[in-house]
């Protein structure tokens, strides 16, 4: 199953964390605000590690268009904690340990990795306005590239 641009985006709950916040998140408590979802393979990785520390370091692109930025992983909350410590990422990182979520987006990879390097773009109303699912597992949108199409919509 995948969601196609021009649907709703579908609504998930995963436990996450942002800081030292433990959380669930809810897709749908983001209505009335833009939202990228980034789903990627592993934390500690180095494809990974570059992609999320690009996002860190340019965050402001993000918040200059007002927009939620959400990574979403196979790994647990306790990882994602060790992770966010040791990079100190500005934005909630949530655990999808039994890819519900990453099937459901259509970013179920093969092997032990198990995911596709994604983002998606979704609107305030929760409709689904851009996806970029890597065929190759090291490229992604930039954050600048994200920020241009979250400022379109």
């Amino acid at each position: 199953m995948s969601v196609e641009v021009g649907q709703a985006a579908p609504d998930f709950t995963l436990p996450g964390i942002s800081g030292d916040v433990r959380r669930d998140y809810t897709l749908s408590e983001f209505r009335g605000q833009k939202v990228v979802l980034a789903f990627y393979p592993g934390d500690f990785t180095p494809g990974c590690t570059k992609q999320l520390c690009q996002y860190r370091d340019q965050f402001e692109e993000f918040q200059g268009v007002n927009a939620v930025l959400l990574g979403i992983s196979p790994q647990d909350v306790d990882s994602h904690e060790k992770w966010i410590a040791a990079k100190q990422f500005p934005f909630p990182l949530l655990a999808d340990t039994d890819k519900k979520v990453i099937v459901e987006y259509g970013v179920k990879g093969f092997g032990p990795i198990a995911v596709k390097r994604s983002t998606f773009v979704i609107d305030a109303e929760g409709i689904l306005r851009h996806q970029r699912v890597a065929s190759i597992g090291m490229t992604w949108d930039k954050p600048g590239e994200l920020a241009k199409i979250v400022s379109g919509i």
